[in-house]
């Protein structure tokens, strides 16, 4: 099937074919004509599979007729994030390359309000936001979402995640009751079951893919680490170094300081890397994405503000420094790669058994075995750690007579048993006994016949004194 069946606008199909893109996805394929037909729509799909270009494309043939209104904006996509906020923008700008009327507003955090507000006062036709800072606005009485008549919930399952869902909650109230939603997510835990039904009306359901699974074209491995820092990164750089065919990578830690530390830890060793992480402000956020989509930079250190929607479609491998806390943050992470049907690889680095647990969780969500890599960089998957302690058989301790308990089975076998020489003679030892007064010895009783008064106490036995 084609777009040109789907039912989209000239105008949509002409900016498609701009693009080059010729037969829509799963997702694509069955969202589109019930989002034209005004159905709330559930679609469930893993990361990757065009879900945004799902909502896009018939949003803009139904926006072809009809007019914005200041500060009450006609349709509402709300996004975990910045970044994926900013990307979607951008697919509004690609894909309605023919909509010269098209009014579309960014409103995100680490941005000017006065600007977003004058954008707003202008009249809004698609209003991108992340959900904090649309309540912003909406407190201050500058925007009002009366008008709104289509709301998009994208990557419900991160806004879980992230807290969001109380924001979710109370967003759904401001909006017309009659507006359609569309509900997009690529799993579905219990508590987005719930908001499903609470403010989905008779929704079509549209699932492309088993929930929580991954790509098929992912190669997916586990990797021995020891625990310590410098050891992990060690275990990184080896795998960097001797991975085949990689073009680029993002590598994913757990902490925004971890993701700083690892930064500088790789600038040092001469690799070319940029950092991403929650803490930096949106330019620099920003120019680091950039940077990576140019290839400008090789690798991109990243916490999980870039594990979800972030379209950087040729990214050859993952690693993940940390194995994620949540197994629904692996399927979303590994998913930046094997995009659009290439391959990729994605590596996970398992130091110790909090990992192994989590690891477990992981393989049990996505219903699969993760190996371990067989080989390290020419070593065996099970990388040697080198002592960080003084070793155990010094010197001083040489001298002493072996230990003959019940550790002797833990030494060594070709440690030589030491002895002292023959000619050194052990120093005399100072017996505590001898240095104390001794009392005279006790004469030794003969032994008594038998027709003695044995039977008596000792005591009774006793010479007795007399006095004079």
């Amino acid at each position: 099937m084609s777009f040109s069946h789907l039912g989209l606008s000239e105008k949509v199909l002409a900016a498609v074919a701009a693009t080059g893109y010729k037969t829509p996805t799963p997702i694509q394929e069955q969202a589109i004509p019930h989002v034209l037909a005004r159905r709330d729509v559930l679609g469930i799909a893993q990361t990757g599979t065009g879900k945004t270009a799902a909502f896009v494309l018939p949003m803009l043939t139904m926006l072809e007729t009809g007019r914005a209104r200041a500060r009450m904006p006609r349709t509402l996509i709300l996004e975990p994030t910045r970044e994926l906020a900013a990307q979607v923008e951008e697919s509004f700008i690609k894909y309605g390359a023919n909509h010269n009327k098209l009014n579309v507003a960014l409103i995100i955090g680490g941005v000017s309000f006065d600007d977003q507000d004058a954008k707003l006062m202008r009249g809004v036709d698609v209003l991108i936001a992340t959900p904090g800072r649309l309540l912003d606005h909406n407190e201050r009485g500058r925007l009002l979402l009366s008008g709104v008549e289509l709301l998009v919930i994208d990557e419900a399952d991160r806004m879980l995640d992230m807290g969001f869902i109380p924001d979710i909650e109370r967003i759904c109230k401001l909006v017309p009751f009659t507006r359609q939603t569309l509900f997009f997510t690529a799993t579905m835990p219990p508590e987005i079951r719930r908001i499903t039904e609470q403010f989905l009306s008779n929704p079509v359901r549209v699932e492309v893919s088993r929930p929580a699974t991954t790509v098929a074209t992912t190669t997916q491995f586990l990797a021995r680490s020891g625990r310590d820092g410098a050891e992990k990164r060690d275990t990184l750089r080896r795998l960097i170094r001797s991975a085949e065919g990689m073009k680029n990578a993002i590598i994913f830690c757990n902490r925004k300081r971890d993701v700083a530390t690892l930064h500088r830890s790789l600038l040092r060793h001469g690799f070319s890397v940029q950092a991403l992480h929650g803490d930096m402000d949106q330019s620099a956020r920003t120019a680091a994405l950039e940077q990576f989509r140019k290839n400008e930079v090789t690798l991109l250190v990243a916490s999980d503000v870039a594990a979800r929607g972030l379209d950087i479609p040729d990214v050859s491998h993952i690693y993940n420094f940390d194995v994620p806390i949540h197994p629904d943050d692996y399927v979303h992470r590994i998913g930046r790669t094997g995009r659009a049907g290439r391959a990729g690889t994605a590596i996970t680095i398992v130091a110790g058994s909090n990992d192994a647990k989590a690891v477990a969780a992981i393989e049990k969500l996505i219903g699969q075995t993760i190996p371990f890599m067989d080989k390290i960089a020419g070593t065996s998957a099970e990388p040697q750690i080198e002592p960080r302690h003084e070793p155990r058989h010094e010197p001083r301790q040489a001298a002493r007579p072996p230990h003959r308990g019940r550790h002797e089975h833990q030494r060594r076998p070709q440690q030589p048993e030491r002895r002292p020489p023959p000619q050194q003679q052990p120093a005399p030892v100072a017996r505590i006994e001898d240095a104390r007064p001794r009392r005279a010895p006790q004469p030794v009783r003969k032994p008594m016949d038998d027709g003695d008064a044995s039977h008596l106490p000792a005591f009774l036995l006793r010479p007795v004194t007399l006095k004079a």
